[in-house]
């Protein structure tokens, strides 16, 4: 890939990670303004309702404009929704008197255009990836693209632990610093030679292509695999820092948010960057099955042991095994059926709504039970995971 088109789309990778800033929004949102487990995980809940509201109608519609205007329209929304919060006052200064639940609820509504715009440049991103990546290479750079999300996400761990230990600021301060971002994405974009490669062969979108496609048994197995893997992952990140202060009685703003990172979306990030290098060497599929073994076991861990060290190291392995397999369900599906990826692209960020309703289900089990016992959900989700694996080897003897 030319390097001077690949830059400015890793930091619109990047800027599409921010979206998971709701993750750990949830355990701060939830000390900040006293809520249940269950009430503050309406964070993610609305922010990822959007990437099941709006991914197919751009799906569509980036079959008529171009995968360019489609990434600077989320670019846009995900701004808008950013500079609420820093007009209303939250920039890193919060008072006591200021977590009022109106407060809350102005949140909510930043949250929910973040999640707009994320879903939007997330239909157009992964496809054009495919667009400016050599025969056979898309897996391989689109888990690298992919890393540059993680290092977005990364931020609403490492920024609230960041400033409060060394500046004394407060968590708010993400809303202003990931503005900043996105608008440097968005000037780069534009100001830069990034032009996308029209598919010839590409079938002209519409809603009935899409919902079609869902007839085939296989594509709707990976579109139900997007939707349990982005809900795992969002339940994990934003339940994990709830483990550690609820069961270890570890502060989250001082450390617990910190050890989360540093321990899950670290590996992640980690993971990505070599199973771009590993692809040289074994199949797409098989990284996939080795994925799902990696996860499986670490989500065992957190659930059977009493242990701080064992539970570390069972969120370290589901990080680790989490890494590739968004990037490996994605291009696996549209290499098998490039002529549609507009529309199985639609289908599949549309499935990232998945990051709404486990973590709901995931609080609804801790409030019930405990923290503990609600990782049963994802451990249930990544067995899953894990049987995609196997489907795709054995269509690929077949």
């Amino acid at each position: 890939m030319n390097s001077k088109k690949i830059y400015p789309v890793y930091l619109i990778f990047l800027a599409m990670g921010m979206v998971d800033a709701a993750g750990p929004m949830v355990s701060l949102a939830r000390e900040s303004f006293n809520l249940s487990i269950t009430m503050a995980t309406l964070l993610p809940l609305l922010g990822y309702l959007m990437f099941g509201a709006l991914s197919i109608p751009m799906g569509v519609l980036q079959s008529k404009r171009g995968k360019i205007f489609v990434l600077n329209l989320g670019i846009g929304i995900m701004l808008l929704g950013l500079v609420i919060p820093v007009f209303s006052g939250m920039y890193g200064n919060m008072k006591a008197d200021d977590t009022s639940m109106q407060l809350f609820y102005r949140i909510l509504m930043a949250v929910l255009f973040i999640g707009g715009g994320g879903a939007i440049m997330q239909v157009a991103g992964n496809p054009f990836i495919r667009d400016i990546s050599e025969e056979g290479r898309y897996s391989k750079n689109l888990s690298m693209a992919q890393s540059f999300i993680t290092i977005g996400s990364s931020l609403g761990f490492l920024l609230p632990a960041l400033v409060f230990n060394v500046f004394g600021l407060d968590w708010s301060i993400i809303f202003p610093v990931y503005a900043i971002i996105v608008l440097t994405a968005a000037l780069w974009l534009n100001m830069g030679k990034v032009r996308e490669v029209r598919q010839q062969k590409t079938d002209a979108a519409s809603f009935r292509s899409c919902f079609r496609l869902l007839k085939n048994g296989y594509v709707l197995a990976m579109v139900a695999g997007i939707f349990v893997y982005c809900g795992v992952e969002v339940a994990v990140a934003s339940h994990t820092p709830i483990l550690l202060n609820d069961k270890f009685h570890i502060s989250l703003e001082k450390m617990g948010l910190l050890i989360s990172w540093s321990l899950f979306y670290l590996p992640i990030f980690l993971g990505r960057f070599l199973g771009s290098l590993i692809m040289k060497y074994i199949t797409p599929v098989r990284l996939l099955i080795a994925s799902g073994l990696i996860a499986v076991a670490g989500i065992l861990l957190i659930l059977f042991s009493n242990a701080l060290p064992l539970t570390l190291a069972g969120v370290l392995l589901v990080g680790f095994g989490f890494a590739n397999i968004f990037p490996l369900i994605f291009s696996l599906t549209i290499d098998n059926m490039p002529q549609h990826q507009n529309e199985l692209s639609g289908l599949m960020v549309t499935m990232i709504v998945g990051g709404a309703f486990i973590p709901l289900i995931m609080g609804s089990i801790a409030d019930a039970t405990t923290i503990t016992w609600a990782f049963v959900a994802p451990f249930v989700c990544i067995c899953y995971l894990l049987f995609l694996g196997f489907l795709n080897y054995k269509k690929q003897l077949s």
